[in-house]
């Protein structure tokens, strides 16, 4: 159940609908739970993924064919796991505070089955050990991190393991349709 929320950005991709997502409220009792979980990268499954040999020359995710690549990654897994990948996209995070975790994502909107309800992105997560710092919702970032995946409550997952996570002051396309 933790991984609904991201289980459902990958869905929505590929073939069904997402509920719009709940993001913390500016409520101030909201807001001072969300930062207790935040200030803590979420224990994570060890992956046997090998460190990236690609990190000088990442796969990029262009903005002209980010769905298109994207999809390229899900449909051919094995050639993308261990690899370095670079894309800009919106900053946002989900706090499961039942569990007092947080996922964190890098996303595109995208067209989706309902309109334009759809999310193309990784979760990202920093190395252990690393001091993680968090940009600000909705922050544009440009992100490089090795693709791994990891499995969960029995679901496979894909996630960027953070080599580098930068706010831009200039914003690409936030809604993509290639």
């Amino acid at each position: 159940m933790k991984k609904w929320w991201l289980l459902g950005c990958i869905l929505l991709l590929l073939a069904g609908c997402v509920k719009n997502k709940e993001i913390a409220d500016n409520d101030a009792i909201a807001q001072s739970e969300s930062e207790a979980v935040l200030k803590s990268q979420p224990e994570t499954p060890q992956t046997s993924v090998p460190v990236a040999d690609n990190l000088d020359d990442p796969f990029v995710l262009r903005e002209k064919m980010f769905l298109a690549q994207f999809s390229d990654i899900y449909m051919n897994i094995d050639d993308y796991l261990g690899k370095a990948i670079k894309y800009e996209g919106m900053f946002t995070y989900y706090v499961w505070e039942e569990m007092d975790m947080a996922y964190y994502m890098v996303y595109r909107m995208s067209p989706g089955c309902c309109g334009n309800d759809g999310l193309a992105g990784f979760e990202v997560v920093w190395p252990e050990g690393a001091q993680p710092t968090w940009p600000q919702e909705n922050d544009w970032v440009e992100v490089v991190g090795v693709l791994e995946q990891y499995e969960d409550n029995g679901q496979q997952y894909l996630r960027l393991r953070i080599v580098s996570l930068t706010v831009l002051d200039v914003r690409g396309l936030e809604f993509v349709v290639q």
